[in-house]
């Protein structure tokens, strides 16, 4: 029996995929690549951009970190980050995997390897509708087993998006970018490891030469490995991107059971706009990010609520 809609998710992550892709008269290679992304939840790919312009974006980064070990952002003041993360054949590549218009909304160079443990992106940028954004990394230098390679998990991005809350933790509390990153995120972190040993997913290592990318699921856990050689840099870029017509919010920060979403408010960095925040095509306007000023409910609404999670209900007020 063939199916009479498409669900409102990536084609990659329907359930209806293999049958649109043999529909979808790609080449050879793009089937393939199509086909890798949604079995393994990342493609490794030539992102055509110059050597110049990773050169300038090293360079031009380089006077910016201070000491940190990243830079968030830079697109705004260096234009060869802002051409990376707007690269015609990434965009190009985004359009196919999600066939709709993807927003890079923000960057992060790095002149070392994070070392960072495994997490999801779902985590700290999320969708609704779900799994519309991506993370794309590209090597400003080669990277290899001694300086804090990236790591990943095959497959990994077909697992249920773990909340906070299905983790025993709360969001909503954290007031602070400290409480963001403090206790909260600390255990996610340990309570996520269990679950990857709870699930027996195998371990993958990135080794890239200068210029290749990845790109990578929202779901895909990943992280960064060991540097073992002392004082090695590791220069690389990570754009982030959503895609048009969603909400945007933040996980860590969030708990929609008791109707409190951190609505994030983007910047796409191919235009310098913001962007709008849509729920079925319908703008939804907040005066700032976070969480969302409260209006009086409709009474048509109202006696509906009893039917509609609390979160759908503050995302359709007026």
């Amino acid at each position: 029996m063939s199916a009479t809609f498409s669900p409102n998710l990536p084609w990659i992550e329907s359930p209806f995929f293999e049958k649109e892709l043999q529909q979808a008269n790609l080449d050879p290679i793009l089937t393939e690549q199509m086909h890798r992304y949604a079995e393994d939840g990342y493609l490794i790919f030539d992102p055509e951009i110059d050597i110049e312009i990773l050169n300038a974006a090293l360079t031009g980064v380089d006077p910016l970190y201070n000491g940190e070990s990243r830079k968030q952002d830079a697109w705004q003041t260096v234009p060869a980050v802002q051409h990376i993360a707007t690269a015609p054949k990434v965009m190009e590549m985004l359009r196919l995997l999600y066939r709709r218009e993807p927003v890079p909304f923000q960057t992060l160079n790095f002149p070392v390897g994070t070392q960072q443990r495994t997490h999801s992106d779902s985590i700290h940028f999320n969708s609704i509708p779900q799994r519309f954004m991506c993370g794309v990394w590209v090597a400003l230098e080669d990277v290899r087993d001694d300086n804090g390679p990236l790591h990943y998990y095959p497959g990994s991005h077909k697992l249920p998006f773990y909340d906070l809350i299905d983790m025993g933790l709360k969001g909503s509390e954290a007031q602070t970018i400290e409480d963001v990153y403090g206790s909260t995120y600390k255990k996610y972190e340990e309570r996520l490891e269990e679950i990857i040993q709870a699930h027996g997913l195998k371990k993958a290592i990135l080794n890239m030469p200068k210029g290749k990318a990845i790109i990578w699921s929202a779901n895909l856990l990943h992280g960064g490995e060991t540097i073992s050689t002392p004082g090695a840099t590791r220069h690389s870029q990570v754009t982030h991107y959503f895609f048009e017509n969603c909400v945007y919010y933040t996980p860590l920060r969030s708990d929609a059971t008791i109707d409190k979403l951190y609505i994030r408010k983007i910047t796409n960095i191919s235009t310098g706009q913001p962007i709008e925040n849509k729920y079925f095509d319908q703008s939804l306007a907040y005066e700032a990010e976070g969480y969302p000023n409260r209006h009086p409910i409709p009474e048509s609404l109202r006696r509906l609520s009893r039917y509609i999670p609390s979160f759908l209900i503050k995302l359709i007020r007026k």
